[in-house]
This record gives C-alpha cells, structure tokens and sequence, in this order.
C-alpha cells in the first residue's frame, strides 16, 4: 500500500505560477507511470500530464508548453510545474501512481484556483 499526498495548491492569478507535489509513504524506487489528472466543477477528471518508466511524458493539449511534469525522488516521485496559468486550470488535482502488480494508487486532491 501507498498514500500519497499533494501539496502546492493554492490560489494565483493568471499569468502565475505553481508547482505541485507528490509525497509518498514509501519510497518509490520503480513504477510503471506516474501523473497528474484533474477534475472541474461539473466535469469528469481529466489526464494533465503523466511519465512512463522509461521517462517519456505525455500532456493533455490544453496544457502543453506551460506545464512540466518531473520525476523527483523516491519520497516525492512526481511534480508538476505550471506556468502561465489560466483561469479554466481551476480544478483538483490528483497524484497517480501505478505499481505492478500491486495497483493504482491516488492522492486526496490538491485544489488550484486561478483568478482572472
């Protein structure tokens, strides 16, 4: 078992910066993807970015250019790094990690608020 907790969340206005991160009961040392999903008001969760073992990353396109998904260390495996935010990357984000075999693991949700 895994939990994982985000952090970084916050309030910022357009045109700002955040980063989030993933903290991890456990040290992570292998794993076969890891990534941010986020969830809107009224809207289903969506991919934001994620990153294969191998270190090959995928962003929704909403996003590409702005946002900068890492692999830190084994106690924070994964970071998200969001640059010129808009108001509509308002959502919860959510950590995920997915360990074989053991499963997929997500965190409780960070929330992002961008004013205009």
């Amino acid at each position: 078992q895994v939990q994982l907790v985000e952090s970084g969340g916050g309030l910022v206005q357009a045109g700002g910066s955040l980063r989030l991160s993933c903290a991890a009961s456990r040290s992570i040392f292998r794993f076969n993807a890891m990534g941010w999903y986020r969830q809107a008001p009224g809207k289903q969760r969506e991919m934001v970015a994620t990153i294969s073992s191998d270190g090959s990353t995928s962003y929704a396109n909403s996003v590409k250019g702005r946002f900068t998904i890492s692999r830190d260390n084994a106690k924070n495996p994964v970071s998200l790094q969001m640059n010129s935010l808009k108001p509509e990357d308002t959502a919860v984000y959510y950590c995920h990690i997915l360990l074989r075999p053991e499963g997929n693991y997500w965190g409780q949700g960070t929330q992002v608020t961008v004013s205009s």
